[in-house]
């Protein structure tokens, strides 16, 4: 084991490949037969529907999700914790393994870095991990371009032609309205010069229908959100012929299936419903099965990915995107409702870190040195910032699931800082786990897996804060009050109006609710920290993923395009061109 403070990841994700066993012992260790496994060097793909037909009638393993706190804009280490709990039950004998997202192009070469955790908590093969994996990402691309391709011609080819001419090829006139286009483009990256872009032009039959487009990025996909909550093949295709890409001029949703492109998007995409195999650098198995956001989208890895593992392992770990009140937010009320499984645990990751900056410290800034309130000990701003867990531990209570909070630790936090937050934790009756993964890997978080072990042993029963009888309005408002701390909720015009009309029509009355708001902060406003008092949550609009089946409200100012920074990790991302390595992720 390598010292994470003296090596880089990608030294120690290095390390851990040279010393990882071939693919036949993991098939073994799993339990899968030969044709189960389908071929793909060191991260092969699991054929999810021969597998689950075989273990349908086995029992469920234990099902433990991680979340958080508010985090600073640093990031906290859920995807960290995540892995250093697997190797924890791997540490005390367990048959454990997870379920995690694959990281998007954008943050991996942008400010936040890849998704594989960090030190010695972390996923291997970070590169391949890192670095697109399977094609998921790309087949989710591909897929979501050709329906703008299709749209984008047909409403060409019905400029151009009569309705004669349209009828003798075989195309029924949409009467698309370019004014109330829906969908836009994806890209892997954060491209902010193409968040507002004009197609078409050129002039002349020969050119496209000049129209204003957008981009978005591809895991804020309707695709990758379908990908994520489909439970199999068939209702992946199902879903895939019901994206709204556009309205005609009567107001009607023109979907995929009207524009007859939705079997050729099924197709790109029939390799994505079986998770990826890798793995921590302990050596245990970690599936990897989609990857949306969670401040536009679910950001929950797979109900597919879930359903598995629990086949698969005694214990399952799974991590929700952002802070309880986002990721845990959708875990609870749409991942848990639309899957039907019931968690025993949920992990609540703490830093000492975000726990001062809601005390009152100073604002942090990727790219920059921490304050020296942040690696100095200071009592006084920590206990302050315990409002804001304790926050998000009420949160979990109130779904039923038992909640265990990590402290994970960085090497600067002090003695001192650790007994204050399990003081306090133990005052308000909550478990609480000091977990040094990062530095000590599996080993290191012994303390919460057995935590976590205790915790799995508790009766739970899951209870979600609304019914899906409630109306749409009245759903957010509870979210707003319960789960964001807000006084209320403040409709404006455009989003009132679409409420209105989602209420009274019967065919949304099932569609999931999925917030989009900032991860920042318990409100809309990311420079709100700790526990925001005396404000409402502003709803501006309201999109719709026909599809996923999600109506999504959104509060605040929360693009679809995230911006690439002055500092990007590209700069430092190289290859030897010796061996081929690639250095520079983090």
């Amino acid at each position: 084991m390598l010292d994470p403070i003296k090596h880089k990841d990608w030294e120690i994700a290095e390390d851990a490949m040279k010393k990882l066993p071939d693919v036949e012992h993991f098939r073994e260790k799993m339990g899968l037969l030969p044709d189960e496994i389908i071929p793909y060097g060191k991260t092969p793909k699991l054929d999810f529907l021969k597998i689950m037909n075989r273990l349908k009638d086995k029992p469920d393993g234990k099902f433990i999700e991680v979340t958080a706190i508010s985090p600073t804009p640093l990031g906290e280490g859920k995807s960290t914790t995540s892995l250093g709990l697997i190797q924890g039950l791997g540490y005390l004998g367990k048959n454990v393994g997870g379920c995690l997202r694959q990281p998007s192009g954008g943050p991996t070469f942008n400010v936040k870095g890849t998704a594989a955790g960090g030190g010695n908590a972390l996923l291997i093969p970070m590169t391949e991990f890192s670095l697109g994996l399977t094609g998921d990402i790309n087949d989710i691309m591909n897929a979501h371009n050709l329906a703008m391709v299709a749209l984008n011609a047909r409403m060409q080819h019905e400029r151009n032609y009569d309705d004669a001419k349209l009828a003798e090829i075989g195309i029924k006139r949409l009467d698309i309205d370019p004014e109330r286009i829906e969908l836009g483009w994806v890209i892997d990256f954060c491209a902010q010069c193409l968040r507002h872009i004009r197609i078409g032009m050129g002039g002349g039959e020969r050119n496209g229908f000049e129209v204003d487009s957008k981009f978005g990025i591809a895991v804020g996909s309707e695709l990758m959100a379908i990908l994520s909550v489909a439970t199999d093949l068939k209702d992946l295709r199902d879903r895939i012929g019901k994206i709204i890409v556009a309205y005609n001029k009567k107001g009607d949703p023109v979907t995929t299936a009207d524009l007859e492109v939705d079997g050729a998007m099924a197709a790109w995409m029939r390799n994505t419903i079986n998770p990826t195999l890798c793995y921590t650098v302990e050596h245990q198995p970690c599936l990897i099965h989609a990857g949306p956001f969670a401040n536009i989208a679910i950001g929950q890895s797979s109900i597919i990915g879930d359903r598995l593992a629990l086949k698969l392992f005694d214990y399952h770990v799974t991590e929700s995107g952002f802070a309880a009140d986002i990721g845990f937010e959708k875990f609870w009320n749409v991942k848990c409702r639309l899957s039907g499984l019931k968690p025993h645990v949920s992990v609540l990751v703490a830093t000492v870190r975000a726990l001062k900056m809601h005390g009152g410290g100073p604002s942090v800034t990727p790219g920059r040195p921490l304050p020296k309130e942040y690696t100095e000990q200071n009592l006084e701003l920590l206990e302050k910032g315990t409002c804001n867990l304790f926050h998000h531990v009420d949160n979990v209570k109130k779904s039923g699931i038992n909640p265990v909070v990590c402290i994970n630790k960085f090497y600067t936090d002090t003695p001192e800082e650790i007994a204050l937050i399990k003081r306090l934790c133990a005052e308000q009756g909550v478990r609480c786990a000091l977990s040094e993964h990062w530095q000590y890997g599996g080993k290191g978080a012994e303390e919460l897996a057995t935590l976590v072990i205790e915790a799995c042993e508790e009766e739970t029963e899951l209870k979600y804060l609304y019914d899906l009888s409630t109306p749409l309005r009245e759903r957010v408002e509870k979210i707003a009050k319960e789960v964001y701390g807000a006084d209320g909720v403040d409709w404006e015009p455009l989003a009132l109006e679409k409420a209105k009309r989602f209420e009274s029509d019967p065919y949304y009355a099932d569609f999931a609710t999925m917030m989009v708001k900032t991860h920042l902060s318990l409100s809309h406003d990311p420079t709100l920290k700790g526990v925001p008092t005396g404000w409402r949550l502003p709803i501006r609009d309201i999109l719709v993923y026909g599809g996923a089946k999600f109506l999504c409200p959104m509060a605040g100012a929360i693009s679809m395009m995230p911006g690439t920074s002055s500092n990007p990790a590209f700069r430092r991302i190289d290859i030897d061109t010796d061996t081929g390595a690639v250095s520079g992720i983090f």
